[in-house]
């Protein structure tokens, strides 16, 4: 909480809170202000926090007016927590969302009006998919997981930013 003070992103801490399953939110906060509005966040880790807010001030803004000539004005994601296996599924391993520990960003919104979503800019103009795939890139430095269009059909429409270390050695796992 001290880092994200020093940035000057305003936040509310949230109450600890377990539910039936194993999904649990533990020492979260939620994002009021970082300088780039944003839909739908919810609780997040002080990491995902730290991480997400810099990736947006130093990648997101910075590659929309090279690549796109544009500012953004705001980030739309699907959220943060959401009590639930990887892919949604009855069983099998719960996913970071469940721990509130994961965010999945599906599109930028520029101040000249364009909207650029991962689902249609992926594979769209040369200048949105310069930026996604810039954006996608710069993630794989800041999170621990990563995962776009390319990794499978279930992703096409977002990018999944999460904290936890996929690999033995704590390198990125980015798809």
């Amino acid at each position: 909480m001290a880092g994200l003070k020093e940035k000057s992103v305003r936040f509310a801490g949230l109450p600890n809170k377990s539910f039936d399953g194993g999904c649990r939110m533990i020492d979260t906060i939620k994002l009021m202000d970082f300088g780039t509005p944003a839909t739908n966040l919810g609780a997040m880790t002080c990491p995902l926090a730290a991480n997400f807010t810099d990736w947006a001030r130093y990648a997101v803004r910075p590659a929309a007016k090279h690549y796109l000539g544009a500012e953004v004005v705001r980030i739309e994601t699907m959220g943060t927590f959401n009590c639930r296996n990887i892919y949604g599924g009855r069983s099998g391993k719960l996913s970071e969302h469940a721990f509130a520990n994961a965010v999945d960003v599906s599109a930028f919104v520029l101040r000249d009006g364009r909207r650029v979503s991962v689902l249609t800019g992926w594979n769209g103009s040369s200048e949105e998919r310069a930026f996604l795939r810039r954006l996608h890139q710069s993630a794989c430095k800041r999170f621990g997981t990563v995962l776009g269009p390319d990794y499978n059909a279930a992703h096409a429409n977002h990018f999944h930013l999460d904290m936890a270390r996929s690999m033995r050695n704590g390198t990125s796992f980015c798809r």
